[in-house]
């Protein structure tokens, strides 16, 4: 007898600091520009793409979280959808 698959959604909030923006935002770039993209089906061309990457830090963040690799070395499962996406927090002070 076969075992039903099992679909189920995984909720996961992070908070990142970032100490060094040009950092991430330069590695979001190089992977961006090391990415097996067809351009030619895209409105944007690399550099332009590349360009607005750089200067966009929460998309860069957003770019580099990879939902696929959460479950990488897991047998028998499989992600088969995500979405992530980043928003500024307020840091909240002691007085």
């Amino acid at each position: 007898m076969t075992t039903p698959s099992v679909t189920v959604q995984v909720h996961c909030r992070l908070t990142v600091r970032v100490d060094d923006p040009t950092a991430v935002t330069a590695l979001a770039v190089q992977r961006l520009r090391s990415a097996d993209i067809d351009w030619a089906g895209e409105e944007d061309d690399l550099e332009t793409a590349a360009a607005e990457l750089g200067a966009d830090l929460l998309t860069s963040i957003a770019g580099l979280a990879d939902p696929n690799r959460l479950l990488a070395d897991v047998p028998g499962a499989e992600v088969t959808g995500a979405h992530v996406w980043t928003e500024p927090t307020r840091e909240v002070r002691s007085p």
